[in-house]
């Protein structure tokens, strides 16, 4: 076993369970599962787009309407500040009803709150020690690589994840694939990229155990390559780049997770390197991006052992995104949360 266990250096920083294989469980979720019961939804009513994105999703998911929560900011822009944020949260909290374990946002922008995410403010609440002024690490969090179906019952956190478009032609798109996907228990493979860019490449290390722990329940390769180009079977698709070509070639499986290691990817409609959102464009369920300069911490990004197995687990997207990122304050979760490929019919 310690062959695969990978110790990774970091110098005055503790891994938490990067290192070694603590991510490693063959243990299945229990029947009780994260439903459309435990998800909150929240629209701003100032922004048509979000509004009619909550309607489509609350239809195709029956999310209660006790869940749909409601507040109204200004829209288009990709910041607001955390004065402006807490306000809207006191909002947001006094119209959550206890079941709610986690959320859903239904815009594209704004994506950040001052150095945080979006998704990491409405998780924690805002707090500055999830963020950072240059390479530094951030707070941990709490819900990494835990199996448990209660984050706020257990952890006081809501894992959040935005139902990200500009378009409802996109929006819906993405809703329909996550809907689709559900207990498909799909055929597909994961594409754990080899890249050329070795800052960016630094999830390669952990690919060995993954192969060797997850292989026989998922085929997973590991092209050595910059672009994944003209495959029609992927399902998982880790990669690390600035840009990444050819992703349209590609046919996505409902429920496809990828993402690509960068500085500012989740800065989802107006980033100077490739946005997160082209790989929902492309037909993929889910991903993730940092929105400020994270520098390339193993732990400020999905570690592709901890996502996978928990998908194929049979957790949701929200679920296995959220729980494979050690310090996620500085990166955003887009998709479709519910989606639930590897889950049972309920």
């Amino acid at each position: 076993m310690l062959d695969y266990c990978l110790k990774v250096p970091l110098v005055g920083f503790f891994l938490l369970n990067l290192n070694a294989c603590d991510w490693i469980s063959q243990r299945f979720f229990p029947s009780t599962q994260f439903t459309a019961r435990n998800l909150g939804v929240i629209v701003n009513t100032a922004d048509p787009l979000s509004v009619q994105i909550a309607e489509y999703y609350q239809r195709q998911r029956k999310i209660p309407q006790q869940n749909i929560i409601e507040i109204s900011f200004p829209a288009n822009r990709s910041e607001i500040s955390s004065e402006e944020f807490l306000a809207l949260q006191r909002k947001v909290k006094a119209q959550t009803p206890s079941q709610v374990e986690g959320y859903a946002l239904t815009w594209a922008a704004p994506y950040r709150v001052d150095c945080m995410s979006i998704t990491s403010a409405f998780a924690f609440g805002y707090d500055p020690s999830h963020c950072a002024d240059g390479c530094k690490p951030t707070a941990v969090n709490p819900y990494f690589n835990q199996e448990t179906i209660h984050p706020y019952q257990d952890f006081k956190m809501r894992p959040t994840m935005m139902i990200a478009a500009t378009n409802f032609t996109e929006a819906k798109g993405l809703i329909d694939r996550g809907v689709a996907s559900d207990a498909t228990h799909p055929p597909g493979t994961a594409y754990l990229m080899d890249t050329s860019d070795k800052p960016r490449n630094v999830r390669s290390q952990f690919y060995p155990a993954v192969i060797n722990y997850l292989g026989s329940r998922l085929r997973i390769v590991t092209p050595k390559s910059d672009a994944l180009e003209n495959k029609t079977d992927v399902m998982f698709y880790i990669t690390g780049r600035a840009q990444v070509d050819k992703i349209k070639t590609n046919r996505f499986r409902p429920g496809a997770i990828a993402d690509h290691l960068t500085s500012l990817g989740g800065q989802l409609t107006d980033s100077s390197q490739m946005s997160s959102l082209r790989w929902l464009e492309a037909g993929v369920t889910g991903s993730y991006g940092a929105v400020v300069e994270p520098c390339n911490f193993l732990q400020k990004f999905p570690h592709p052992g901890v996502v996978i197995q928990s998908y194929l687990n049979g957790a949701t997207l929200l679920e296995s995104y959220w729980r494979s990122v050690a310090w996620p304050g500085q990166g955003v979760f887009i998709g479709e949360p519910l989606a639930r490929p590897y889950g049972q019919r309920s």
